[in-house]
Parts: C-alpha cells; structure tokens; sequence
C-alpha cells in the first residue's frame, strides 16, 4: 500500500531500521527486530544504509523481507555516491520484491568527498525527477534548516522543489525542540507546501550522542533537557529514563497539536520502540 495512501486516511505510526555492518550473515538477527517492532502495530516500517552506500544490498534485501511479514517497507534510495545505472538496480530489485515506497536523498556527504561525489544526483529533486512515478515517493525535510543552507527559507524553498518534483509526504530530520517543528509547517505552508510532514523522533539515552546529533543534522538540544543530561551523564539507567521520558513529552505533545504521524528513529532497538509505545498506548490510540 501506498504511504500517501494511509495517511489521506489515518495519522501514523513508524519505526526506521538499518541493516547490519557486517553484512547478510546478520540479516536474521535485524529480521527478529522487525518482528517485535510489527507487534507494536507500525503503519511502515524505513530502511536506511550506510554513508557512500554501503549496506545498499542488504537494506534492499531487507526491505523485501518487510513487505513479506506484511508491512510497507520505505525503501531509502541515496543518490549522492550513486550511478544512473546503480540506482536503476535498485529499482528492479524492490519492484520485484513489491515495495511500492522509496525515500529519495542525496544523502550525507561523507569528510573529505570530491565533487565526483554527487556527480549524477547532486540534489534529491534530481533523484525524485528520475524516479518519477515508479514508486509512492517521500523526502527529507530540517526543522531547523539543512545545516548547508544558511536560512531556514533557503531551505523551504528546496523542500517546495522536492514536493513539486513528486515527493508524496515527508519525514523529518531528529529534533529535540517541537517548537521548530512547528514553525517549518507554518512557513513550508506559506510557501505552498501542503504533502504531509511526519516528525521524526529519535530518543537521547546517552550523552556521548550529542556532538554526533549536533555534527549530523545540527539539532538543537534544549537547556532543561540538556541539564538533565549533563546531570546523570554517568548513570546509563538514568540516562534511558530521561532520554525515553523525553521523547514520550515530545510524541505527546506532537500528537496533541495535529501531527500527520510519529516516525521513530531507534537505532534497531526494538525495546526502546516498546517501552515508548507502551508508555504511550492510549495516546497513541490517537493516531489510529
């Protein structure tokens, strides 16, 4: 089914995974994962891979076995290190597998990358032009702004051009201030942006990830949670119980103003998507 499907009918709930570093003798162990996480009811279910494209393989491969149990899968698609010709093999490899939904990136630009880089696809509109309708499409938006743009409405203008180029909904990077979140769809609406925006939440259980998520996508993290933090920094069961504490206020709150779904990054833990979901069962009754 298509994505854009469900939610011109319902509000969402997903989880995103990746496949395994080590390759396909892994696979099994990713697969029991994903099984938990359907008990949890997710309407998709996003598979990534790694910077440069590795890992492309076995997330297409895991994307199959997701349709297979009898969930969308949202197959990602990275056009930055990727060939006309490598991506076209994607694209032959989940049509046979029945995914009927891609996430279109340009993806991260790894340290040191030569301009070859991005040769084919240096935006991901090029991408979604390229893929045209051959799957339900959907993109990456920044509450706070892509980190190589200098403004926010730089960057709105960029998502238009994604919306008009045939992406069908979008997902947010990781935020830790709804409030930013918020003003995207206030000025992406101005703008004549009207594809649903799914908030991604990814939750903070443990201090060393916060130079990455600032380095990454260049999130905010707010003073109140930022002081909790620093405060249990040395205590990993403080440290889950505040991150998971967090992103149940930050899903409640989303929920409670109007957002189109609830896509959670968990890093392959499905005990952690448990534990949110089952702190949020009657709220998240919401989305269904």
């Amino acid at each position: 089914m298509k994505i854009s499907d469900i939610l011109s009918r319902k509000r969402t709930l997903s989880f995103e995974v990746f496949p395994p570093k080590k390759g396909a003798e892994e696979i099994p162990e990713l697969l029991e994962t994903v099984s938990r996480l359907k008990e949890l009811g997710p309407d998709f279910i996003s598979v990534t891979y790694g910077a440069g494209g590795t890992n492309a393989r076995e997330a297409t491969a895991v994307s199959g076995h997701i349709k297979a149990m009898g969930v969308e899968p949202l197959a990602h698609i990275t056009g930055g290190p990727s060939s006309p010709s490598d991506v076209e093999r994607v694209v032959k490899e989940l049509s046979d597998y029945g995914v009927e939904n891609v996430l279109a990136l340009r993806g991260d630009r790894p340290n040191g990358f030569s301009e070859e880089y991005c040769k084919y696809f240096p935006h991901a509109t090029d991408l979604l032009e390229f893929l045209g309708d051959r799957f339900c499409l959907g993109a990456a938006c920044y509450p706070e702004g892509h980190t190589e743009c200098e403004t926010l409405r730089e960057d709105i203008v960029n998502l238009r051009k994604k919306q008009d180029a045939g992406a069908k909904f979008l997902i947010t990077q990781i935020f830790y201030d709804n409030s930013y979140y918020y003003r995207l769809l206030h000025e992406a609406g101005k703008m004549g942006v009207t594809v649903p925006i799914i908030p991604g939440i990814m939750p903070l259980i443990s201090a060393k990830n916060i130079a990455r998520i600032k380095t990454m996508c260049g999130s905010t993290i707010p003073l109140d949670f930022r002081n909790m933090i620093e405060s249990f920094s040395k205590n990993p069961l403080v440290m889950r119980e505040i991150g998971i504490n967090y992103a149940v206020y930050q899903i409640i709150d989303l929920i409670a103003k109007g957002a189109p779904g609830i896509h959670l990054y968990i890093m392959n833990r499905a005990d952690t998507a448990a534990e949110i979901c089952g702190r949020l069962k009657n709220v998240l009754n919401e989305l269904f």
